[in-house]
C-alpha cells in the first residue's frame, strides 16, 4: 500500500514543490542508490541474525518504521522551508522511503524462501503477489476516492501537497506499520538448527554455527549461481521499464491523453489526472493480485521461464498501447496488461531463483539481487530525463514506449534462463 502510494503520487509531490519534469528521474535516483548498499547487507546480517523475533522480522520491521515516517514526512516537507528548500526535503524523504520499503520487502521474499520447499515456491510468491496487488489498490486509489467519494479537495496553492495526498499517506503509514507488526508478532520462523535439518544439511557446520564475514558479500557476488547471473538481465530490462512507468506516468498522460501542460502541475486539471493515474495504478496492481492466483497454475502446465516471458510480452502490449488510446477510459485496457507483466514480475524471477541458492545464503543472494533491480532504476533514472528532453521533445509519453521495449528484450532473455527447480521436478 504504501509503495504504490509512492509510485503514483511521488513525481506529482516533487513537481509541487517546484521539480521541472525533466528533473524527475533524478530526484528518484537516490532512492534505488541506497538500496544498492543497503540491500546486499541486510541480506547479509538477515542470514546470521538469531533473536526473539527470528531472523527476518527485525528487518522488515526496522523497514516499516522507517518507511512511514518517510510517508509521513514526505507531502509535508513545506514544514521544513525554514531549514532548506521543501523541494530537497521532499526528495530525501522519497529516498528514505524507498529504501526503507527495499528493507521491508527483501527479507519478506527470503522468508517464503526460508518456510516453504521448492515445490510451493510458486504458489508462496504468487500468494505475496496477491497481498501486494491488494494493498496496491487501495493505495493507489485513496486519493481519487478521499476526492471523489468523501469531498476533500485534491488541489493547494502553489508549494504545498493538496489535502487528499496528506492524509492518503498518513493513512498508508498507519496500514504499514499495522500489517508488519501483524505479521512479525503472530510468525513463526525455523531455528538455525532445524532449517539444517528441514535442508538435510544436519552435518553442515557453517549452516549453524560459523559467521561469516561481511566482507564475503564480495565473494558471494562473485560466485553467484549461474541461473542468477541469467535472470540478472532480465530483471535488468523488466525494471527500466517499471521505473519509466512510475517516474513519467503522471506528466506522459496529463500531456499525451489529458493534453496538459506537464509543468503547470498546480492546476486543478493536473491533479485530476494525477489521480486517474492514480486509478490506473490500482487496476494494474488489482489485475497483478488477479493474475497472481493462476501463476501457479500456469507455471505447472507450461514452465515458469514461458509463462514469465509470454507475461512480459502482454505488458509490453499494454505499454505500447498507451500511446495509441483515444481517451483515459481506455487506458484501463493498458493497465490489464501491464498488470499482468507485474504480477509475474513478483512471483516467477523468485521462484526459479529461490531454487539455486544455497539455503544458508538465501538472504544475503536475495539482498544481491536486489542489485539488478536497482542498478536499471539508476541508470533509467540518470539518463530517463535528459532523454526525453533531447531525444523525444520532451514529450515524456515515448519513455513508457521505452518501457514497452524494455519489456520486450526481458521476455526474450528470460527464455535463456537455467530453472534448476524445474529440472529437478520433472526428474
Amino acid at each position: 500500500m504504501g509503495f504504490a502510494l509512492q509510485n503514483a503520487n511521488a513525481s506529482r509531490i516533487l513537481q509541487s514543490f517546484g521539480a521541472d519534469v525533466h528533473e524527475l528521474s533524478w530526484f528518484w535516483i537516490v532512492a534505488p542508490l541506497t538500496g544498492l548498499i543497503v540491500q546486499p547487507i541486510v541480506g547479509h546480517y538477515s542470514d546470521q541474525t538469531w533473536t526473539r523475533l527470528g531472523r527476518r522480522r527485525p528487518y522488515f520491521l526496522t523497514g516499516a518504521l522507517l518507511a512511514s515516517l518517510g510517508l509521513v514526512l514526505m507531502p509535508n516537507a513545506d514544514m521544513f522551508t525554514a531549514i532548506m528548500p521543501s523541494l530537497w526535503v521532499g526528495a530525501g524523504m522519497l529516498m528514505i522511503m524507498d529504501a526503507s520499503f527495499n528493507i521491508a520487502m527483501e527479507p519478506f521474499r527470503a522468508l517464503i524462501a526460508d518456510m516453504l520447499p521448492s515445490d510451493q515456491r510458486t504458489l508462496g510468491y504468487s500468494v505475496q503477489t496477491v497481498l501486494i496487488g491488494i494493498g496496491a489498490v487501495i493505495g493507489s486509489w485513496l486519493p481519487y476516492v478521499l476526492t471523489n467519494w468523501v469531498g476533500i479537495s485534491n488541489t493547494a496553492t502553489a508549494g504545498e501537497v493538496p489535502l487528499n495526498l496528506l492524509i492518503s499517506f498518513v493513512i498508508g503509514a498507519l496500514v504499514l506499520v499495522t500489517s508488519v507488526a501483524i505479521t512479525v508478532f503472530t510468525t513463526k520462523e525455523y531455528t538455525p538448527a532445524e532449517m539444517a535439518l528441514l535442508n538435510k544439511q544436519e552435518n553442515n557446520k557453517e549452516t549453524i554455527d560459523e559467521k561469516s564475514s561481511l566482507l564475503d558479500i564480495f565473494s558471494d557476488f562473485a560466485k553467484m549461481p549461474v541461473t542468477m547471473r541469467q535472470l540478472s538481465w532480465v530483471q535488468f530490462f523488466s525494471w527500466f521499464g517499471l521505473f519509466g512507468l512510475w517516474v513519467f506516468a503522471t506528466p506522459a498522460i496529463a500531456e499525451h491523453i489529458y493534453g496538459l501542460d506537464p509543468n503547470n502541475s498546480q492546476s486543478s486539471a493536473y491533479q485530476n489526472a494525477g489521480d486517474w493515474v492514480g486509478i490506473l495504478f490500482g487496476v494494474y496492481n488489482g489485475v497483478s493480485a488477479i493474475f497472481a492466483f493462476f501463476l501457479p497454475a500456469i507455471a505447472k502446465k507450461v514452465g515458469r521461464k514461458k509463462t514469465h516471458s509470454i507475461s512480459l510480452i502482454i505488458g509490453a502490449l499494454g505499454f505500447l498501447s498507451i500511446y495509441i488510446m483515444p481517451n483515459e477510459n481506455w487506458l484501463i485496457l493498458s493497465m490489464f496488461g501491464i498488470g499482468i507483466a507485474w504480477a509475474s514480475i513478483l512471483a516467477m524471477p523468485y521462484a526459479i531463483l529461490a531454487g539455486a541458492i544455497p539455503p544458508q545464503k538465501m538472504g544475503v543472494y536475495m539482498g544481491i539481487f536486489n542489485f539488478f533491480i536497482v542498478i536499471p532504476q539508476i541508470i533509467n533514472a540518470l539518463i530517463g530525463g535528459p532523454i526525453v528532453k533531447y531525444f523525444y521533445n520532451g514529450q515524456p509519453i515515448y519513455a513508457l514506449v521505452t518501457s514497452g521495449v524494455a519489456f520486450l528484450i526481458a521476455a526474450l532473455l528470460v527464455l535463456k534462463v537455467e530453472d534448476t527447480d524445474d529440472k529437478a521436478l520433472e526428474l
